[in-house]
């Protein structure tokens, strides 16, 4: 699991893949999060624009996890 560390209250989730390395585009993980391969705490989402917070685990299908911290 790889860790990010955010620096502000929240990070958007499309903006989360590209800062933390995941993704080179924020296109790509408009996709994924399109066809439903995110997961917020185990559930999955599908609003780019969802707000993660410090302690939320991010699931990306066939990529790996990340925690915010």
């Amino acid at each position: 699991m790889k860790k990010v560390k955010i620096e502000t209250d929240y990070i958007k989730l499309d903006q989360l893949l590209k800062f933390a390395g995941i993704l080179d585009t924020g296109g790509q993980g408009k996709i994924l999060i399109k066809k439903g391969y995110i997961k917020l705490n185990g559930e999955v989402v599908r609003q780019r624009g969802k707000k993660i917070v410090k302690g939320d685990e991010i699931e990306i299908k066939d990529i790996g996890k990340i925690l915010v911290i």
